[in-house]
């Protein structure tokens, strides 16, 4: 018997900003079973732009994501929206009938976010949230390491998203409002939830947090997306997390757009076990003993290794929308769920919390 042709998705994407554009539609555009109908955007110019740039004239463009989901054909939304406007919308297409990507973080407040999984519950919609550095081919390895038990229990994690000067100054990063935080929420959000897939633990107990305004208000200072204004610069430049989990095991969250160090890396894990350790400071490192000696092994991840040939390989971000498509054709699990993104919300919001009570937040 021949195999069944899969459906084709009808697909919306709401905000057409930077992460829209740079990750979300070329990637759904390359999917077989997807068709982009509908962009939305509050500047009607940059869906227009966004549907240009792909080379489509039969997209229909909205300036209120409200009117949009009322397209019954529409089957799956991505949401690209600064961060408080996440839940939302995500709750409206989600009881519109529509399956939802949004991206990272879930939302600006652990309220919100329960909001978004009760909806999902609520709907039977799957909802899933863009945290693509699970989709790594290092991220992927450690996972499958980390689940036969190679590492035996992880008891102290680091989630590192540190960078010496890389402020982004577009858009509303800088705008606490908008945004609901800096670095902690903007790339501490994607460590975290890297840290906590790799452990598989979930459980939190307590959270302690310290964040700081030490460099914003430097004018013409050096930075990678050139000088900050000093006067918009209304969120933290770096903040940290001490973290305990229920079974005893420790993580700790290092976060920073800008911090006098060399110590940089994003997106990063460091997980420390009885029989084991690994990290990804420089490539996926595997630490232990054997046989009385200590050894380091370093997986090799690239596809080539034959003159003129690199192999095939897919990014991140590809792979991340390939797999998601493919939970919908195929009625599964999505690789990120929401419960998952909604504990990585509660701590993050916990250790703003704490900084600014002085006080340890505890977890029921």
């Amino acid at each position: 018997m021949a195999e069944q042709e899969q459906r084709t998705l009808r697909v919306g994407i709401i905000g057409c900003g930077g992460i829209a554009n740079g990750k979300h539609i070329p990637n759904l555009n390359a999917q077989k079973n997807v068709e982009l109908v509908a962009f939305c955007d509050i500047i009607e110019e940059r869906a227009i732009e966004s549907a240009k740039k792909i080379g489509k004239e039969d997209i229909a463009i909205y300036t209120d994501y409200q009117e949009l989901l009322k397209d019954e054909s529409i089957d799956l939304i991505h949401v690209c929206t600064p961060n408080k406007s996440h839940s939302f919308i995500t709750i409206a297409a989600l009881e519109a009938g529509k399956h939802v990507m949004c991206e990272k973080p879930m939302a600006k407040t652990s309220e919100e976010a329960r909001a978004m999984l009760d909806a999902a519950k609520r709907t039977g919609k799957k909802l899933t949230i863009g945290y693509d550095n699970r989709y790594r081919p290092d991220s992927l390895l450690l996972k499958k390491i980390c689940e036969r038990g190679d590492l035996g229990d992880v008891y102290f994690a680091k989630a590192h998203a540190i960078r010496r000067r890389a402020v982004p100054t577009w858009g509303v990063f800088l705008n606490e409002e908008e945004q609901g935080g800096g670095p902690l929420i903007d790339i501490g959000t994607h460590a975290l939830d890297l840290t906590l897939w790799l452990m598989n633990n979930y459980k939190v107990k307590s959270v302690v947090g310290t964040v700081y305004h030490k460099l914003g208000s430097k004018k013409d200072a050096a930075n990678a997306f050139g000088p900050w204004d000093p006067e918009e610069f209304k969120v933290e430049d770096s903040a940290f997390g001490f973290i305990t989990m229920e079974n005893g095991a420790t993580v700790t969250l290092e976060s920073s757009w800008a911090l006098n160090t060399l110590d940089v890396g994003e997106a990063k894990a460091t997980l420390c076990g009885t029989e084991a350790g690994a990290d990804m400071r420089d490539g996926l490192r595997i630490n232990g003993e054997e046989l009385g000696h200590l050894y380091t092994k370093q997986p090799e991840l690239n596809t080539g290794g034959v003159a003129y040939f690199d192999g095939k390989s897919e990014g991140q971000a590809a792979r991340e929308c390939r797999l998601w498509i493919n939970s919908i054709l195929n009625d599964t699990e999505p690789m990120v769920l929401p419960e998952q993104a909604l504990v990585v919300t509660e701590v993050l919001e916990a250790i703003y919390e704490s900084a600014r009570t002085g006080k340890t937040v505890y977890f029921e």
